[in-house]
């Protein structure tokens, strides 16, 4: 009898944002959902990551009530969402209370898999939201974020499992977002959990294709004991998606493992999504191909098209070469964090500024953030010139707390604003949506009477990143300290450009 292997769905969610920068419209999902739900997957992630953030800035679409939708339309499947720790879906740290009243608003609409995880692997920006998780009897998916460098080991892995089994989750996801990890670390760190915490813990792998090795991991991980993997429907998969669902299950034929997924309807889902892809060609990765180069600059495969739009709009696209070697050596002074959201963006735009305005001569705040420990702990020791530099920067001192332990009670001051956005309807989804992102809800909320946008016919549609402003010098010689807005990757950093 062959052993069963759970499958999870991304196509709703993480594929679309790899490959086209989360621009599907749900207009686009609801076809597919009778044959999501009909398939046998083991979940459907469908919510989280960038989706709600792109949901209300460029779709005019309510996360919310897309939730809602997908719950009515795939009663019979587990909704999976992945959720940012104690940064939820925005970029910042929540006071507890917002991220337990969070998880509550999303469990009561529908979520059932709560994949949590923290930039930088902090146990300590976890416990909150996991708990939250388990109170609403939901399944909370501890995360460890995959990461290589001289500190990252098999035992420091296995060691984070045991944590995250201590606070009670569910179950552990190796989360693979830059496609780092090769066959081998995959068996031993799959088997390292499975002798560490018992056989009975349920390990999920999530990998991306962009080195190309990755396919071969799930399979060593499934040898190691893994109970599930997650996959793409092969229309929305590959460069810095993720493996093919169809490939997986051909794969297993005759191994002894099976998925037990629907094989005609996982065909139809991918003629489906081949009609819908070339509706957002505009938004499509142009990275298609194989990019061994990760293994070294560790960067997402979104990251680098990223930059290289910032670079193209700086008229330095030549130096895109000096960027990635350049990201290694910011890592490193930051403390080896592992390259996902936020910490990819902080790292990635720091090297940027590094590149075409000179080794840390511009610091953004977010990263003077993180070399502070306003993110949380790094595995590596900072910098300690660059610690100095970012406490005279942000104008406060090195903290070793957990960070939302600094927060006050914030619910009634954001329930007190949001209402008074025109259009904000008072519950608390609407509040929780100022929270995550209070300029882009503000103008949501009234706009939200007009329904939600698909991006896929407009042909004309053009994401615009704002160039970096120029340096004020006299005589050659830079002024004065200079603070600037400087709009990068879709989001506002405040830098300060100093002659030191």
């Amino acid at each position: 009898m062959p052993k069963h292997i759970d499958v999870t769905e991304l196509i709703l969610r993480d594929a679309h944002q790899s490959l086209m920068a989360t621009r599907m419209s749900i207009e686009d999902m609801i076809p597919a959902c009778a044959d999501l739900d009909q398939a046998g997957y083991w979940s459907v992630e469908c919510w989280g990551g960038a989706t709600f953030d792109s949901c209300i800035r460029f779709l005019n679409e309510d996360p919310w009530e897309r939730l809602r939708t997908f719950r009515k339309l795939m009663p019979n499947t587990r909704l999976q969402m992945l959720l940012r720790g104690q940064n939820l879906l925005g970029y910042r740290h929540y006071e507890d209370h917002v991220v337990e009243r969070f998880v509550h608003k999303a469990a009561e609409n529908g979520m059932d898999v709560f994949r949590v995880f923290d930039a930088l692997n902090d146990i300590r920006n976890l416990k909150c939201a996991v708990a939250a998780v388990k109170a609403a009897g939901k399944h909370a998916q501890g995360t460890i974020c995959y990461t290589t460098s001289p500190l990252h080991t098999t035992e420091q892995f296995v060691a984070m499992a045991k944590r995250l089994q201590d606070l009670q989750c569910d179950s552990i996801c190796i989360k693979d977002m830059a496609a780092l990890l090769k066959p081998h670390a995959a068996y031993e760190i799959v088997r390292g959990i499975k002798e560490s915490c018992g056989e009975d813990i349920r390990v999920q792998v999530h990998v991306h294709s962009t080195t190309g090795v990755t396919l071969v991991s799930l399979m060593e991980a499934i040898k190691a004991g893994a109970d599930c993997v997650d996959t793409a429907i092969s229309s929305l998969s590959l460069g810095p998606g993720h493996n093919p669902t169809e490939s997986l299950v051909e794969m297993l034929d005759g191994t002894g493992y099976t998925t037990s997924l629907d094989m005609e309807r996982l065909l139809n889902l991918k003629r489906y999504f081949n009609k819908v892809r070339p509706r957002y060609a505009e938004f499509l990765s142009n990275i298609t191909g194989v990019e061994t180069e990760i293994f070294q600059s560790q960067i997402p495969g979104g990251m680098i098209s990223n930059m290289e739009g910032q670079l193209k709009q700086q008229g330095a696209g030549d130096r895109m070469q000096e960027v990635l070697e350049e990201v290694p050596r910011v890592r490193k002074d930051a403390g080896y964090p592992p390259l996902v959201t936020p910490s990819s963006q902080i790292v990635g735009t720091q090297a940027v500024f590094n590149v075409l305005l000179g080794r840390y001569k511009v610091l953004s705040g977010e990263f003077a953030d993180l070399m502070l420990g306003y993110y949380g702990e790094t595995i590596g020791p900072r910098d300690t010139a660059l610690v100095e530099q970012a406490a005279k920067h942000a104008k406060k001192q090195p903290i070793d707390i957990r960070p939302a332990d600094l927060l006050k009670p914030e619910w009634q001051e954001l329930r007190t604003k949001a209402i008074e956005q025109k259009g904000c309807d008072g519950t608390d989804e609407d509040v929780l949506s100022y929270a995550m992102f209070p300029q882009v809800a503000a103008k949501f909320f009234g706009t939200r009477s007009e329904g939600p946008k698909n991006l896929g016919k407009d042909p004309n549609a053009k994401v615009v990143i704002a160039p970096l402003p120029s340096v004020v010098t006299v005589n050659g010689v830079m002024r004065e300290p200079v603070t600037y807005d400087v709009k990068l990757n879709g989001t506002t950093h405040k830098v300060t450009v100093s002659a030191s």
